[in-house]
């Protein structure tokens, strides 16, 4: 990383210059020549936003939609006023049209008093969707919060934007120019900010801060985000470019930890170098990393909007970082044709959690490949949308088709086409796709051009045909044919929609083991292969490179498969205990993705749905025993104030969470829908500090000789 040092006088003289400057950078006026301008000023202590806007929409008969919050005061063009329609809304959103003349430019000024922001949300909350929130803690203004008159359906902008000077304000884009507060009629601008020192300091309240924002390429939307934040910088020179910005946007007290700030700009430096190399140069001018008050973890033009509560946490800068960053190319430099499918999370998922698995070890690849698997397990059959019609996740069941199966699908595809003409598709989609919307459609196109392959079969089935085959080695035997050798034969079947499959088979032979790839494509089926010896033993995919649904030996049981059922039931062991009970139905609320009935202890005995028993230790251990379930797993002792285990026991399948106390249960309810991929985690208060999945290796089929 390169840092770009600006001597005293050298910075003297660059004020100003830009404080003249200024008066034209931040004037009030707006660039009509922008399809859309805004000039936004906003408080977040009163949540006031007041915005003027300059648009210039594509289709003269303008309908576009507002909060409900939000006022209009007025529309015009050349000053002439025009009139605003009513034409409808739902919930908190509300459609309104203006009838634009043949030429001219609309000026629209609106406003009014935001909602407040509600830190209590956790994350399923927050990816359902959330009103334009407010609050000096935090403001965030998401683009489909309706905050905003859409102007095109992909578009350019600009926004300047005003807050008292305690606030700091980012916006996805080129920042062109900010005043900061203490900086008399100046305005610093990219060049003028001294690297490696807060931009901000406490007590530094006297004035507005001022900034301007510009995205000059197509953009799907436009995000605000607010918050008493102290600004650090870097700068990395670029070859060919100018030098790259780098910024942490963090409240005081996560800035003053010790050497965080500094990771992220060295890792945000490092996974941008990373893609440039993997893809193509990076498509922006800057890069930052933005503390939110709420559980998120977005992925914006420029910039990434994190969870302030786990951006102290390591992995988040091994692997969230990472993946965040590369949505700069994928989902942000290619955007996606939502009509079409969203390809891009699963893209995403692929070149970076994945690949640092696979980087670190092919056991840690296998995992993630397996938890995909046993996610997609989980899901029930209405649940099992095809990957075409996935948008965005908004609960588990789709992400372990977006996310899990997405990724699969890219994995199958390496696998078929090599690596070499896998790396040239990735760069060809790119070099076709840039700043434009894309579709599955046209990453078919790059790699069937990278590698020379006619790909629609492959594209159709794992696009368009939900959920996925089961796969099952019926039997094998071996038939000699002198010197050692002889033919094998595999006999094969598929259940569920049928498809054409390229497996992997693993033959064991005593002093060592080989694999052969199988093009399967029927319902039933022989495969014949000629071997120099007998194999002893096959495995049909052993490292789970194939999306398929898993034999039972494969699969056990996990979290997710209660959280995602279609009519999810729970006991209270501490039947009598008033406090216990609604600590046990709360829980029960946060952890099922569907709302839970309440069943009596009789509900143990049935053999046809799953149940998640709730209770303090002594009544769990007391209602496992009557309903002659398994005891507590000694594994996990007495340790923790929580336990939770998943158990099977013949047709019965059970969740158990056992706590200490009604407390217990309440410090559980936000971190457990993280941990749907589990079968098993030990939590003290809050905080879970072990956990793991049953093991479940499968079985290997015996070779018959004949």
């Amino acid at each position: 990383m390169v840092m770009n040092e600006v001597s005293r006088s050298a910075r003297a003289l660059m004020q100003m210059l830009l404080a003249v400057l200024a008066l034209a950078v931040l004037r009030p006026a707006l660039a009509s020549e922008w399809p859309i301008a805004l000039d936004v000023v906003l408080d977040p202590a009163s949540r006031s936003l007041q915005v003027e806007a300059e648009l210039r929409p594509t289709e003269r008969d303008f309908r576009f939609v507002l909060h409900a919050e939000l006022r209009i005061a007025s529309a015009e063009v050349d000053g002439k006023a025009l009139r605003v329609e009513s034409v409808g809304g739902r919930g908190e959103v509300r459609a309104w049209r203006i009838r634009l003349p043949a030429e001219g430019v609309l000026r629209m000024r609106y406003g009014g008093t935001l909602p407040a922001l509600d830190a209590g949300l956790d994350h399923r909350e927050v990816l359902q969707g959330m009103p334009p929130m407010a609050a000096q803690g935090g403001t965030f203004l998401s683009a489909g919060s309706a905050w905003y008159p859409r102007p095109a359906e992909v578009f350019s902008y600009r926004v300047d934007v005003r807050v008292p000077g305690g606030q700091r304000v980012v916006v996805p884009g080129r920042l062109v120019a900010e005043h900061l507060p203490g900086e008399e009629g100046a305005a610093a601008g990219v060049a003028g900010l001294r690297p490696d020192t807060p931009t901000s300091a406490p007590g530094m309240l006297a004035r507005d801060y001022r900034a301007r924002f510009e995205f000059d390429h197509a953009a799907d939307g436009i995000d605000l985000m607010a918050g008493p934040w102290i600004v650090r910088e870097h700068r990395v020179e670029r070859v060919g470019a100018e030098p790259l910005r780098l910024r942490t946007y963090f409240p005081p007290a996560l800035d003053a930890e010790p050497g965080l700030a500094e990771a992220y700009l060295h890792d945000s430096a490092r996974y941008i170098a990373r893609y440039s190399a993997r893809i193509g140069a990076y498509p922006f001018t800057e890069f930052s990393v933005v503390a939110s008050p709420l559980p998120t973890g977005f992925g914006m033009p420029t910039l990434t909007y994190l969870g302030e509560q786990v951006l102290r946490l390591p992995f988040i800068r091994a692997t969230s970082l990472g993946h965040e960053v590369l949505h700069n190319w994928w989902g942000n430099g290619v955007l996606v044709d939502y009509a079409r499918g969203n390809w891009s999370e699963g893209l995403t998922t692929f070149m970076a959690d994945y690949a640092y698995k696979e980087e670190q070890s092919d056991v840690a690849a296998r995992e993630m490949r397996l938890g995909w698997l046993r996610d997609f397990a989980a899901l029930p059959m209405d649940g099992q949308q095809a990957l075409a019609a996935f948008r965005s996740r908004t609960h588990g069941a789709a992400a372990a088709v977006g996310y899990g199966k997405a990724a699969m699908v890219f994995v199958m595809l390496r696998d078929l086409i090599g690596e070499a003409a896998f790396d040239r598709g990735i760069k060809l989609f790119w070099e076709q796709n840039r700043f434009r919307i894309a579709g599955w459609k046209e990453l078919q196109l790059a790699f069937e051009q990278a590698s020379g392959r006619v790909l629609a079969d492959f594209f159709r089935q794992w696009l368009d045909v939900a959920g996925g085959p089961k796969v099952a080695l019926e039997q094998a035997y071996f038939v000699a044919q002198g010197n050692g050798g002889g033919v094998l034969h595999v006999e094969l079947s598929q259940s569920g929609p049928t498809h054409t499959l390229h497996l992997p088979l693993q033959m064991e032979d005593g002093s060592g083991s080989q694999t052969r790839w199988l093009n399967v494509s029927k319902a039933r089926e022989t495969i014949r292969l000629t071997l120099e010896r007998a194999p002893q033993t096959l495995s049909l995919d052993p490292e789970l490179r194939v999306w398929r649904r898993l034999d039972e030996a494969q699969l056990p049981p996990i979290l997710r498969q209660w959280m995602l059922e279609s009519a999810p039931q729970v006991v209270i062991a501490d039947e009598g205990d008033a406090a216990l009970a609604q600590a046990g139905k709360s829980l029960a609320t946060r952890f099922f993705e569907r709302p839970p009935r309440v069943v009596s202890r009789a509900a143990l005995s049935s053999a046809r749905d799953p149940v998640l028993l709730v209770g303090t230790h002594a009544a769990i251990d007391v209602t496992l025993a009557h309903a002659g379930l398994p005891p507590r797993p000694a594994s996990l002792g007495a340790r923790g104030t929580a336990q939770v285990w998943t158990l099977r026991e013949g047709a019965r399948s059970v969740a158990v969470v056992s706590a200490r106390d009604p407390a217990a249960l309440a410090a559980l309810e936000r971190p457990l829908p993280h941990y749907g991929g589990q079968s098993w985690l030990l939590a003290e208060g809050s905080r879970v500090f072990e956990r793991g999945v049953w093991d479940a290796q499968g079985a290997a089929v015996a070779v018959e000789m004949r």
